[in-house]
């Protein structure tokens, strides 16, 4: 393996993700960050509203996996049985097909929609907003056979159905309207579009015609048990090509990946100063968990995969005050995502997020095997994330971020 190659797989890595994120941690704790001072004494009154949460939203801590299915379920509304009584009579490995095609599809467009968009669902006749609408729409724009090219198989998502998405026809079927706006309409579009053409290049992967779901046949192929991040791997390598072309070494892109000077490699070389997360290739391998467990293929090693450095979690530590900006005029400037203080931001919550995790089991009482990162998530800080932000600036984040629809 070449430098360039080892760097890269090496930046693909959870293990490369949490170790560097913990580094980034104490070097914030020795009063080192630029950005950032923490709080430790209130990381535990951060776990105490976490465990509260959960026992409030999941009485019987009977919680499920932070996926993309919880968004399906909104206003109470089993869509996943709706899509499964439109499969009715397909296989096993069709209807699991068909759910990874959904699931992938709806987490890339899954990106912050932002506080004027809404979604009005016709047959509950229910609005929805942000995370809950941006699933509820594309549930509906999957169901409408939007994503498919073939009339006679709507309920696909294929190379060609995706690269003839354009702004326009997404935006109809997201009803975004002048007085209705959705954040990087154009950018999800463009994502999709790069999608297809991934799926259209690499039929080793994605079969004939290519589709995410195809990924079920590749990775089961082995026998009934998968690994987590066995399953990441295949969607970082499988999607790199699909991301912002920005954030690449030597023409291999990166994706969720950003340059920042103190984030260090051992080895130095070409992965030195850069800071992966992998958001949404995380939150998408969260989502196709039990896709995969329907069809009877169990996914080992759940708490291989990190937290979710994303506004909701990382509003949690700064709401809740065990990250505190050194500038507070900083939470009033408009930041990108690649700048170091949004890049370092993310780190931190990564590391906090697994330290964290502890503390909420051990006030439910519940063990690791009982409460993995993923339920903890669900449970959980999202939900936390949230209801700060909502008491103290009516749901909007704690910093102001640009989106172009690929990150946040």
């Amino acid at each position: 393996m070449s430098e360039l190659e080892s760097a890269v797989a090496e930046l693909r890595s959870t293990q490369t993700i949490r170790k560097r994120a913990r580094a980034l941690l104490a070097r914030a704790r020795r009063g080192e960050s630029t950005w950032f001072s923490v709080n430790d004494g209130a990381l535990v009154t951060a776990a105490t509203l976490v465990a509260e949460l959960t026992r409030a939203r999941y009485p019987d801590l009977k919680i499920p996996y932070h996926s993309r299915w919880r968004h399906f379920e909104a206003g109470g509304i089993d869509r996943s049985g709706q899509l499964d009584a439109a499969l009715a009579g397909a296989s096993t490995a069709e209807k699991a097909r068909a759910r990874i095609d959904l699931a992938l599809v709806s987490v890339l467009l899954d990106a912050g929609a932002g506080a004027d968009w809404r979604y009005e669902e016709q047959i509950s006749r229910s609005e929805y907003t942000r995370s809950e609408g941006l699933g509820v729409a594309s549930f509906h724009a999957f169901m409408s056979g939007l994503f498919s090219s073939d009339a006679s198989q709507p309920l696909q998502a294929d190379a060609k159905g995706l690269q003839a998405v354009t702004a326009d026809r997404l935006g109809q079927a997201f009803q975004v309207t002048p007085s209705n706006p959705l954040i990087g309409l154009e950018g999800r579009g463009a994502l999709l579009r790069r999608l297809g053409d991934a799926l259209q290049n690499q039929p080793e992967l994605f079969g004939t015609p290519g589709r995410p779901g195809n990924l079920f046949d590749w990775l089961s192929k082995g026998g009934k048990a998968i690994q987590a991040h066995d399953l990441l791997s295949v969607l970082l390598t499988g999607l790199s090509p699909i991301w912002p072309a920005q954030n690449a070494i030597d023409g291999i892109a990166l994706g969720d990946c950003w340059q920042l000077a103190a984030a260090h490699s051992d080895a130095g070389g070409p992965g030195d100063g850069w800071m992966p997360f992998h958001k949404l290739s995380q939150w998408l391998t969260y989502s196709l968990l039990e896709p995969f467990q329907w069809a009877g293929i169990e996914v080992q090693g759940l708490d291989a995969l990190t937290g979710l450095p994303e506004y909701r979690n990382g509003g949690l530590f700064l709401d809740a005050g065990v990250l505190r900006l050194k500038d507070p005029a900083q939470a009033k400037r408009l930041h990108a995502a690649g700048d170091a203080l949004i890049v370092e931001w993310r780190a931190l919550t990564v590391a906090l997020l697994d330290e964290l995790a502890p503390l909420v089991r051990e006030q439910l009482g519940l063990t690791v095997e009982q409460m993995p990162l993923a339920c903890v998530l669900e449970g959980g800080t999202w939900a936390a994330g949230r209801v700060l932000a909502q008491q103290l600036r009516g749901g909007q984040p704690p910093l102001n971020i640009i989106s172009d629809g690929t990150v946040f």
